[in-house]
């Protein structure tokens, strides 16, 4: 399997898998970023007879995916996390572990510094902010205006909603929700499947 993050979703074929209010932002992040979107997958077309969702053609179920080579396209994960919900997690295990790749989608009107790192699947939406030493795990959102300060360390699966606020030096354990307007402070940790909620201050470690 290629472990080796891809670089880039410019010029590449992509499919969205996902057909609902959070696959309508990462389409249109995707297309900002120079991807060549094919159509979109969802179990809710496998018999809707629908033939276009958002402008993008409907290429079927998620099972039109097992029809074609994972060297072909690049996937876009168009599933929300919201908390308790491992639905965007499995999706993107299922379809990793079939050989396809999820690349990072980072918005135009983002911030990342080039001494931060994101991995594959990463989506950095419109006003992130993302500082030096910072490390963003695998299919983990960080969403509108929310910020993640030097060094801290975002686990794989995350959701960090609008305008959460993560200081610096947190660790935040994978599978964590972090909801609207929420704020960590510097040197937290915070342990995996968590749910801090909306607008709320965590000031101590979380276990």
């Amino acid at each position: 399997m290629n472990t080796t993050p891809v670089a880039s979703v410019h010029g590449h074929k992509c499919v969205l898998v996902g057909a609902g209010g959070h696959a309508k932002v990462v389409q249109e992040l995707a297309l900002l970023s120079g991807a060549q979107i094919l159509g979109v997958c969802d179990p809710k077309f496998a018999t809707t007879g629908e033939q276009y969702w958002n402008g993008l053609k409907i290429l079927g179920s998620d099972e039109f995916l097992d029809e074609i080579s994972p060297e072909s396209v690049l996937l876009l994960n168009g599933i929300g996390m919201m908390p308790g919900n491992k639905i965007r997690e499995k999706v993107y295990d299922r379809f990793v572990s079939m050989g396809f790749r999820f690349p990072a989608l980072v918005h135009p009107f983002s911030w990342c510094s080039p001494l931060a790192s994101i991995a594959d699947g990463v989506q950095l939406m419109a006003g992130v902010v993302v500082q030096p030493g910072a490390t963003i795990g695998k299919n983990s959102i960080v969403n509108t205006r929310s910020s993640v300060d030097h060094d801290s360390r975002i686990g794989a699966h995350c959701h960090l909603a609008p305008g959460a606020t993560v200081c610096g030096d947190v660790q935040l354990g994978s599978s964590t929700f972090v909801g609207a307007g929420a704020t960590i402070v510097q040197a937290v940790n915070v342990a995996p499947n968590q749910f801090i909620k909306a607008g709320s201050l965590t000031r101590s470690d979380i276990h």
